[in-house]
């Protein structure tokens, strides 16, 4: 006599990275409003119910979608960039991560998101600009008012991108990295320069 197996069957441990690729792609084309729950559970290939599962609501899933998959403390890693190039290493560090396709998924899921005026979007956006990008460029700038430096540097690195991939004006989308680094990194030294 064989007994059934209690408990919950175990999942497929790639479930969860493929629910993740879906909705990434989903919050990048539709932004948090625009995707559904059941749209990300049809792409992924599972349940509606999978997604509730492992991430709990909408705004979970979301938050879940939004980890990058390279550090914060990567991309702003300043102690071996001499003062005079910093503007230069973070243009391009940052135009640079852009052209990683799950890198860009990601950080357009951010862009759409924060413009969708929904609370439960908004609210990592306002997480991501100020405790991954504003707070960490501050830290390594000095005056009274670099925090504000660096929220400026912030504005204009994703504005551009914000163009470039959403708003798709022209010639940002043709740009490459090495020429919206020559026409920003001025600018953003100015920035640390103060």
């Amino acid at each position: 006599m064989t007994t059934a197996a209690r408990g919950r069957r175990p999942g497929n441990p790639d479930t969860r990275s493929t629910i993740l690729t879906a909705a990434r792609a989903q919050f990048a084309a539709k932004g948090f409003s625009g995707a559904s729950m059941r749209a990300i559970a049809g792409d992924a290939g599972v349940d509606a119910s999978l997604l509730h599962h492992y991430f709990g609501t909408k705004a979970d899933l979301y938050a879940a979608s939004l980890e990058l998959p390279i550090s914060p403390d990567q991309v702003l890693a300043w102690s071996d960039v001499p003062p005079e190039q910093m503007g230069e290493v973070l243009a391009r560090t940052f135009f640079g991560a852009w052209e990683v396709p799950e890198v860009r998924a990601i950080m357009l899921g951010i862009l759409r998101g924060g413009m969708d005026g929904n609370e439960d979007a908004v609210r990592p956006f306002r997480e991501f600009v100020t405790d991954m990008v504003q707070r960490r460029l501050a830290a390594s700038m000095e005056g009274e008012d670099a925090e504000a430096r660096a929220l400026a540097m912030a504005a204009h690195l994703v504005g551009i991108e914000m163009v470039r991939h959403v708003v798709r004006v022209e010639p940002f989308p043709s740009m490459t990295v090495d020429e919206l680094v020559d026409l920003v990194a001025p600018r953003l030294q100015s920035y640390f320069d103060g």
